[in-house]
């Protein structure tokens, strides 16, 4: 399961004074692996540490150099540290094995403040690729998240995050096309579970196909149209990015679709 986006957060759980952090310096930034105990957890920040470094290129590649050089990732140690950490219902996160969180943050002035990737236990039992795919995910989140407006489109935020993340030619998950093909919705992302894991499939496509037919920097202008200070809605900003209204939108990604 692809993880969600984290909401900014009051930290509840920090990170243990005994244990000092890791430090990696990859690519001009610094990375501070911080375990909250326990041998999956230690376990898990060996396997970060070792893979951080692509990662990081992986989103500067389609992001740019602009954000922050000091990054911080948490491991809990157990399921209970990391729902006492990412908050509310313990069912909104059944599925999730990582989620981006921040103390405070304002778009207007790109200023943020506690921000953190926290992974939950069972992140150190998936296997290379999927890990991969999360640390990339959660990341494109951390690089992002100066230039995200507080009400952007969760889908269109998610989806970008998975294009940065997934493999350029994975598969089309099976179901993961509705008919009719519509946009996704930010209410998909909110059901665990088979709805949810299709949701984030549907909206990584979407992203997909506009990196793919219009390049990976229309795609870039779009997040930022769509999802950034002062942002249009979805609609407006397809017009103005990729000059075409949203019926034809879903047009080209039928086709797109189908080929």
């Amino acid at each position: 399961m692809f993880p969600v986006r984290g909401v900014p957060s009051t930290p509840s759980v920090a990170p243990r004074a005994d244990i000092p952090p890791t430090v990696v310096v990859v690519g001009g930034r610094t990375v501070h692996l911080h375990s909250l105990g326990g041998p999956d957890a230690d376990h898990l920040l060996k396997r970060i540490a070792a893979d951080v470094g692509a990662a990081i290129n992986a989103v500067v590649a389609f992001w740019g150099e602009d954000w922050s050089r000091d990054i911080s990732v948490v491991a809990a140690g157990t399921r209970e540290q990391f729902l006492a950490a990412a908050g509310g219902p313990a069912s909104q996160w059944e599925d999730i094995a990582a989620v981006t969180l921040v103390e405070r943050v304002d778009p207007v002035s790109r200023q943020v403040a506690g921000q953190r990737i926290m992974f939950a236990p069972e992140a150190s039992h998936m296997h290379e690729g999927a890990l991969r795919i999360v640390l990339r995910h959660e990341l494109f989140h951390y690089a992002a998240r100066a230039d995200t407006a507080l009400d952007a489109p969760r889908w269109l935020t998610e989806g970008v995050a998975d294009f940065v993340a997934r493999p350029p030619v994975a598969d089309v998950p099976p179901g993961a096309v509705p008919s009719p093909l519509s946009l996704p919705s930010d209410a998909d992302l909110d059901t665990p579970g088979e709805q949810r894991s299709v949701a984030y499939d549907r909206a990584w496509l979407f992203a997909r196909f506009v990196a793919d037919v219009y390049q990976p920097d229309k795609l870039r202008e779009l997040y930022v149209a769509a999802c950034g200070v002062g942002h249009a809605d979805v609609p407006t900003a397809l017009r103005s990015v990729l000059g075409i209204d949203a019926d034809e939108v879903l047009k080209r990604w039928r086709e797109w679709l189908r080929r």
